[in-house]
């Protein structure tokens, strides 16, 4: 059996490479999310060392399909060759500097025009073809020019691209993320929401408010009678490249001094699967196991046949792997959620703010956030979090995050504060800007 599976038997399957959390004490000060001078230092010493998330594989059908990824003030493309290999380029042209494409996301081509002197790029990157060719002092510069390339690479279903030549392989970088994940076919899941929104606030918003759930009962309370948010029984785990992982359980939340009693909406879930709230009532998290061994045994009649590959926490309960420095993977039985956070332009006060989610695949409609959605790739959807929160349903997540992070940025440019001060279940927050702080200085 493979190591990843017999580590999955267990209740909680802890990496070796997991640490105590623990925190050296770094302030966490509010210029780091409004000075222009940090968000440069950021660029230089992080942003163009880490491996970054281009798209999904499924936007690459076949040779010539490309992604294009802008990230501040660089552009990259992700071209699937015709051996079915992925590369990835820098997109500018390299006669005059002129970008290739104009588009947001990414199509088809069989070559890359310069709309400015119509130079000819094939998808390999090679110069093809050039007006006047015989008019350049060292010749025809067709077959010796090459597009400036980028390490690229893919791991459950995305596609990732450094602009480090020198980066590290992307396994050893996200380690020990796609072993904790070895049960998720993530290859062949399907997007159905594919949404961008651009918010008033710093990127690492996000990887604050991933990196903890102490924000839940205030922002979240719908979730509580289903998620178990307290930080008793919530596992927090932190690995040597800066990810974290946290565990809580699928039960009503132990900060209820009435949480052995079923509430209509865990009730409501256990009715689903065949069980009686009735027999769980006064032992209300007990309903927990019961729920997983419902799912064990229902799961393939329902057309859910990816649950069969699960161990028995993750029948029920919600995971968050925050990969460092901005992509957080939030999984639950039913799919899994990717939120990726990046600086928008050069204005730290901005920041663009992606959620993709992503499920196994079926025959069926799958439910989403934003209701019942076919289970097959979903168009691009493009907006300011201003017109989204103005228009979505009360009670959304996103929404509830995302307004918090406005006045948070406000409330950051203030001299009243200095600094952070967190509860011991907030570690991760204080390590992920030590984190950060050790690439800026050097020791990353």
């Amino acid at each position: 059996m493979p190591e990843t599976l017999e580590r999955a038997s267990a209740p909680y399957p802890t990496s070796p490479l997991a640490e105590t959390p623990q925190a050296r004490g770094d302030a966490i000060t509010g210029d780091r999310y409004w000075s222009r001078e940090f968000a440069d230092r950021e660029w230089e010493h992080m942003w163009k060392r880490i491996w970054h998330v281009g798209g999904r594989v499924s936007q690459l059908d076949e040779a010539g399909d490309f992604i294009v990824h802008n990230f501040k003030h660089e552009s990259v493309m992700m071209v699937q060759q015709e051996d079915g290999s992925i590369r990835a380029f820098f997109n500018v042209c390299q006669h005059r500097g002129n970008r290739l494409v104009n588009v947001t996301e990414g199509g088809v081509a069989h070559s890359f025009t310069c709309p400015y002197h119509a130079w000819k790029w094939g998808i390999d990157g090679t110069l093809k073809d050039v007006q006047d060719p015989e008019d350049f002092a060292h010749g025809n510069p067709c077959g010796k020019l090459r597009l400036s390339e980028l390490p690229c690479e893919t791991w459950g279903g995305f596609v990732w691209y450094s602009f480090d030549r020198n980066a590290p392989p992307l396994s050893e970088y996200l380690a020990p993320i796609p072993d904790l994940m070895a049960h998720r076919d993530l290859d062949d899941w399907t997007r159905v929401v594919w949404r961008r929104l651009r918010v008033n606030t710093n990127w690492k918003f996000a990887s604050d408010n991933f990196n903890e759930a102490y924000h839940i009962p205030a922002v979240h309370p719908q979730f509580m009678p289903i998620i178990d948010d307290h930080y008793s029984t919530t596992i927090f785990e932190m690995y040597p490249a800066g990810h974290n992982r946290m565990i809580e359980k699928f039960q009503p939340s132990s900060r209820y001094a009435d949480a052995q009693q079923v509430k209509p909406l865990w009730a409501d879930i256990l009715r689903e699967w065949e069980i009686d709230p009735a027999d769980y009532e006064g032992r209300a998290q007990e309903g927990r196991i019961a729920l997983q061994q419902a799912r064990r045994r229902l799961a393939e009649e329902r057309g859910l046949p990816h649950l069969a590959k699960f161990s028995d926490w993750e029948l029920t309960d919600q995971f968050h792997h925050t990969l460092f420095p901005n992509v957080t993977l939030t999984g639950t039985p039913e799919g899994l959620h990717m939120f990726r956070t990046e600086p928008d332009g050069d204005d730290p006060n901005w920041s663009i703010f992606d959620y993709w989610y992503m499920v196994p695949t079926t025959d069926g409609d799958v439910a989403t956030l934003y209701g019942m959605r076919p289970c097959e790739e979903a168009g691009f959807e493009d907006g300011e979090f201003s017109d989204y929160e103005a228009n979505i349903a009360q009670g959304d997540f996103l929404s509830q995050d995302l307004s918090l992070a406005v006045t948070q940025q406000q409330g950051l440019r203030s001299m009243g504060f200095t600094d952070a001060y967190l509860a011991n279940q907030e570690t991760r927050v204080r390590r992920f800007h030590e984190v950060l702080n050790d690439y800026l200085d050097g020791r990353r």
